[in-house]
């Protein structure tokens, strides 16, 4: 652990306009006054400016692909950050196999483009490196809870990309001395993400509650998940670079485990009418990972960090988020 937290006078977040960057705009501005905060965004991106509305004001968005080196080098130059957060990623688990391709040439090219372009521009930012638990795949029981320790046995071409991704800041750490902290974030629940499983049931309930849809459809309800909030997780990443050693890669998870059924269960006991449910083959993945228990220890070692949002309010939280944007049409 850092003796005294690291200070920034510039943050860049690559993806800002997606569901995580906006949540970590969001709190840097919130928790760390008087830091600037950039981001990257492309003008052809999946993700929405709407998410960055309560901020906007507040943000500098530089144009820049990612996969184009001299975009990188120009946005990197032009912010001069002392700290990088790397958000950005295709990150939908099941169209990744649907474009396995597209996928890795988005996720690795542009991990690569971002730590050269930082040796370019002659820049030497703390850089975080958002990975995910989905490096570790289809574990062992044995290896439950998981620890950093644990092989990486990825099971679908995102994951394959996040070992990429994860490997590549290593690669410069040890090659290059570069400031590079990697995070493997578990399962959480964030309301901007609608392909992660809570978002879409909790949108579909929202739906069916509005007389929109008539039933929730579903994929595997069997996988194991350990549940944490969306703005424990942005915590996180910004404790991770006022504290952690450079070179590390941490696990950050919360202590909530249920499976994917469950949570449906109880989202149908908060839901104002009845839910009807089915499974649909097409959201059943080709291989998927069904036991994904964290052991947080090292983090929380290193950072002196803990989730401070319960489940509960967790769960209200993406439901009441839910019922506001189907209520206004979204």
């Amino acid at each position: 652990m850092a003796d005294v937290p690291r200070r920034f006078a510039r943050a860049m977040i690559t993806g800002i306009t997606g569901s995580g960057g906006s949540y970590l705009a969001e709190h840097i501005l919130a928790h760390a006054p008087g830091t600037d905060v950039h981001g990257i965004a492309r003008w052809h991106s999946t993700a929405t400016p709407r998410n960055l509305a309560a901020v906007a004001d507040r943000i500098r968005l530089h144009e820049c692909d990612l996969t184009d080196l001299s975009s990188v080098v120009r946005a990197l130059t032009t912010a001069k950050p002392d700290v990088v957060f790397h958000v950005a990623s295709h990150a939908n688990v099941r169209e990744s196999f649907t474009t396995p391709l597209a996928v890795i040439q988005n996720n690795v090219m542009g991990t690569a483009n971002l730590l050269e372009g930082i040796r370019l521009a002659g820049l030497d930012p703390v850089v975080q490196i958002c990975s995910t638990s989905e490096v570790y795949g289809q574990v062992d029981p044995k290896n439950v809870p998981i620890n950093e320790g644990c092989p990486l046995n990825p099971s679908s071409p995102y994951a394959v990309s996040k070992v990429a991704q994860d490997q590549l800041g290593y690669t410069y750490f040890r090659s290059y001395g570069m400031k590079v902290i990697r995070t493997r974030m578990f399962a959480y629940l964030n309301p901007r993400r609608r392909d992660l499983f809570a978002t879409s049931f909790a949108f579909q309930v929202a739906e069916i509650e509005a007389g929109k849809r008539a039933e929730l459809l579903h994929g595997n309800l069997e996988s194991v998940r350990t549940i944490i909030d969306v703005r424990d997780c942005m915590t996180a990443y910004w404790t991770a670079v006022e504290r952690a050693t450079f070179g590390e890669a941490y696990n950050i998870g919360g202590t909530t485990v249920i499976s994917v059924g469950e949570f449906l269960e109880l989202l149908k006991k908060h839901a104002r009418r009845p839910i009807p449910s089915r499974q649909d083959p097409a959201l059943v993945r080709p291989a998927d990972v069904t036991l994904q228990i964290p052991n947080s220890e090292k983090f929380i070692r290193a950072t002196g960090w803990g989730p401070k949002h319960s489940f509960e309010e967790s769960v209200a939280h993406l439901l009441d988020h839910a019922r506001r944007v189907v209520a206004a049409g979204g």
